[in-house]
Order: structure tokens, then sequence, then C-alpha cells
């Protein structure tokens, strides 16, 4: 829950949420009849840090979780005599802000309008997140250059990850692989399938900046960009939970993500040189218990689908071990897995499973060994450029584009989960759009708010009957990455004042 201070503008979230509640078209688990996952923990897991994380995680989803049982107690009220101040103080008092004084305003002429409430609701708590993600650096992310000292012992200057654009894959760097998000380039896409010329020009940028900058190192180091992939499968239903795009077949989703890794492998060779700087790691996350399978290279760089080292196999032989005992096995167990692996690689995957230990450790102590919403729970779709506050599981479905038509399949699926998530239970489609520019290039503000309005009023226009019904909504910001400040919020659809701004 996020309480405000209506001196200065502030918010923060508060630290005794209400309990979570599942949200109206999330697909929960069935609870096995032994109950929970026996309690204790594995020598390298990081207690302190989990505790850390779970608290995060908790009151941020529980003030999201909140919004419809709040809702619920103003649409009672909305024929009593004194409905606008009740209901305020209600919003205030439960979830930290107050609602638009025009839509109570008009309650009494017909029905209290939910949807606009309810979008409302997300998008004023989505704002509250971000201002706290952004000057209280709740996710501590102050081990960025740490952690880039040792990604180029590895051999590597920079970790570009792609995965699943499934909310249930938002938290994979900070919470599953227990990595500082400053120092890695996320993006994500529907079944992972990242558009291969966009990470040309990425690879391209970085190589420019490491020849004229020195930055992360110098054009000279002999490190490597290493691309990595994550697709998903689901442990508790893999027929149905897994990867939508992949038709929930674990092997699909797994040979679709090699053939694009190595299709922008071999994009980046024939476009500048044979020995140009690229490396490829694939990983595969279970959505059910964050547990990951790492698919190791081999000496050639080689990697094979039957071949990886699974996390939740390695936690149970070394569980009873000493803690350096248990990282030398790893490190072992890698070795042997592919011949000629090097040893920066070993390295470096060894860091990745030690690290998802704890997140497996996460899951046993605080969600009962794995997730009650194995499905879809997202609570929005993010839409544009932008969104490294989300790191938390089923908190946003991603969609980044430039524009609606080059991003229409995986917009597309994000409709279908929110409907089944939302319009069926007459809730509206909240849809935060949002580009992120660079402060120091000149009139790149005013190109960022014209690419919001240009996308909300092409999502307007292809999901028409959505949004003539209310039950598709928008939300426009901006942000200068470069100020590293907070969001600047442009308007939404939901007041009229803000519709007429779009």
């Amino acid at each position: 829950m996020l309480r405000s201070n209506r001196q200065s503008g502030r918010s923060q979230l508060w630290t005794q949420p209400t309990a979570p509640r599942r949200r109206p078209g999330a697909v929960g688990a069935v609870r096995p009849a032994d109950g929970p996952v026996a309690s204790g923990s594995h020598p390298l897991t990081r207690g302190e840090e989990n505790a850390r994380l779970y608290d995060y995680e908790k009151r941020v989803k529980s003030a999201f979780d909140a919004i419809v049982p709040t809702l619920k107690q103003v649409s009672a009220l909305q024929h009593e005599p004194d409905f606008e101040a009740r209901a305020q103080a209600i919003a205030h008092e439960q979830l930290g802000f107050e609602l638009p004084e025009e839509i109570l305003a008009d309650a009494w002429v017909e029905q209290l309008d939910m949807r606009r409430l309810f979008a409302w609701g997300v998008f004023e708590t989505y704002r509250r997140y971000c201002d706290d993600f952004f000057t209280a650096d709740p996710l501590g992310s102050n081990d960025a250059d740490s952690f880039q000292a040792f990604l180029q012992e590895c051999g590597f200057h920079t970790l570009d990850v792609s995965p699943c654009a499934d909310g249930r894959l938002a938290h994979v760097i900070r919470y599953v692989l227990r990595l500082p998000y400053r120092a890695v380039r996320r993006k994500s896409y529907a079944g992972a399938m990242f558009d291969i010329e966009d990470s040309l020009a990425k690879w391209t940028e970085t190589e420019l900046l490491r020849f004229r900058e020195g930055r992360p190192n110098t054009a000279d180091a002999p490190t490597r960009y290493l691309k990595t992939l994550v697709y998903h499968h689901s442990s508790v239903d893999p027929e149905h939970e897994g990867c939508a795009a992949h038709g929930s077949d674990t092997a699909r989703a797994a040979q679709a993500g090699l053939d694009r890794l190595l299709g922008f492998q071999k994009a980046v060779q024939n476009s500048f040189c044979c020995g140009a700087s690229i490396d490829l790691l694939l990983i595969g996350l279970d959505t059910d218990t964050d547990a990951i399978r790492v698919h190791v290279p081999d000496g050639s760089g080689n990697i094979e689908l039957d071949r990886y080292m699974d996390a939740l196999e390695l936690y149970g032989s070394t569980r009873n071990m000493p803690a350096t005992d248990a990282q030398d096995h790893i490190a072992g167990r890698l070795r042997s897995a592919a011949a000629g692996i090097p040893d920066g690689m070993v390295r470096l995957a060894a860091r990745l499973l030690e690290n998802n230990l704890s997140q497996i450790d996460y899951v046993r102590g605080y969600h009962g060994g794995y997730y009650s919403d194995i499905g879809h729970a997202e609570r929005f779709i993010g839409a544009g450029i932008g969104f490294e506050e989300v790191q938390l599981r089923n908190l946003t479905y991603f969609d980044y584009m430039n524009t609606v038509e080059e991003a229409a399949p995986d917009l597309d699926v994000g409709i279908k989960i929110f409907s089944g998530l939302n319009v069926a239970h007459g809730l509206p489609i909240p849809i935060v759009v949002r580009f992120d520019y660079h402060g120091q290039v000149p009139e790149a503000r005013e190109r960022a708010i014209a690419h919001c309005h240009r996308v909300a009023d092409a999502l307007r226009a292809r999901y028409a009957d959505l949004a003539g019904r209310g039950l598709l909504h928008t939300l426009l910001v901006v942000r200068d990455c470069n100020a590293g400040g907070r969001i600047e919020m442009l308007g939404c659809s939901v007041t009229p004042e803000a519709a007429r701004a779009h």
C-alpha cells in the first residue's frame, strides 16, 4: 500500500500492507496434500537479501492488489448522502491517494464509473511505485561496478539479456539471477523472440563506445559481447502454463530461442567480420519455482539443447555441503558438462547458478515451493521504451516498441492475456505508454512526448472496440534516463481533461 504526503508530493511504500489477494483472472495452483516444502536453506543462500526482496515484493503487489477491494467498498456507498467525502476517506486511507472528484460527483446521475476508477487506481499506484523506486533505490543497485568488473574478468564486456515478455519473467534480472539491474541490458519480447536488428544496433553502439570512449572497457581488451536469451516453462502445468508464444511446448521454446541467438550471431559476423566479439548463452526458467537451467556452450561456443545444468538438481546435490565445497562442486560440474568450456564462462555460469539457489529458497520460504499464481497475473501492460523499475514477477506484461504496427504481434498477446485477466471480469486493460529519452540530446523530450501520443492514438485505433466500451485506458509517461529522476506524467485517458490532451 502507498501513502502520500500532500505537503511535499512525495510518496512512500507502506511497511505493513494488507495480505496479498489473487488477481481476478489469475490462474492459481492446487497445493499438494503434504503442504509447503520443508524449512531450511541452502548454504549459499543469502537469507537477509531474500527477506529484503520479499518485503519489497509484498509491499508493491499489495499496493496494486488493494485497488479492487477498495473500489468495492466505494461502490457500495455511491447512493449515500455523504458519498463523495466517505469515498475519498476510504481511498486515502487504503490506497494512499484520492479519486478523481469529477467521477465521484457524477455518481448521483448514473452508475459510478468503476472502470475509470480502476484504471486511475492502477496508474496512480504505478506513479507512486516509480517515485519510490527512483528516489529510494529499494532494490539496491550500488553493486553494478563490482559486477561489471567481474564480468570483464570472465571475458565479457556486456551482458545483454532477452527474456520472454511474459510477466512471470519480469523479475529475471534482480530476483531470479540476482544481478544488479543497472549493469545488465534487458529487453523483453513475446516468446523471447528478440529483434535481431535492434540487438545488432545495440552491439554496434556498444563497440563504438569501446572505440571512442573506452566504455565499459577499451576496444583492444580481449572481452566479448554476451547475448543471453531466457525462455520459460512450467513444471506444475507444462501443457498449459508454459510459453504461450510457443504453444506451451518447452522443446519448441528452447529451439526457437537457440535459433534466434544463432541468427543474431550470424548477423553480427556477416555485417562486420567472422571474428566479431559475440558469445551466446541460453537459459531456461521454470516460472513456477524460479529454478533455471543453463545451457552451457562448449569450447567452440556450440550450445546443445539436451546439455544443461539444472539449478534445482544442483540445489539437492549440494544442500548438505559446506559453502566452499558447494561452489567447487558447481564449477566442477560445469567444466565436465561441455568439452573445452572457457574458464570465464564457467565462472559466470557458476555465479548465475549460485545466485539462483537463493531464489529457489526464496520461493520455498515465502511461497511454499512454487507460486500460487502459476499463470498470468500481471497488473498492467507496459508499452514503449523504458520500465527499468519493473523487476517484479507478474507485475507487467512488456511490449517494447517504437510503433504499434511493428509490435502488433507482441501487443496482441498482451491484450489476449488481459482479456482473460481483466475484461472477462468487466475491468479495463491499463496500458502505460512510456518513452525514456536522453536529456542531453536536443529536443529528445519533445520527440518522446510525440512518440507517446502517437502510440496512444494507435492503441485506441487498433483496439477501438475495447476503448469505446471503456475497457482500455492509457497513461502517458516520459523520463529522462540520464537525469536519474522520476517519471513525468503527461496525462491519461481516465479524466475528460486528460482525454482532451491526448
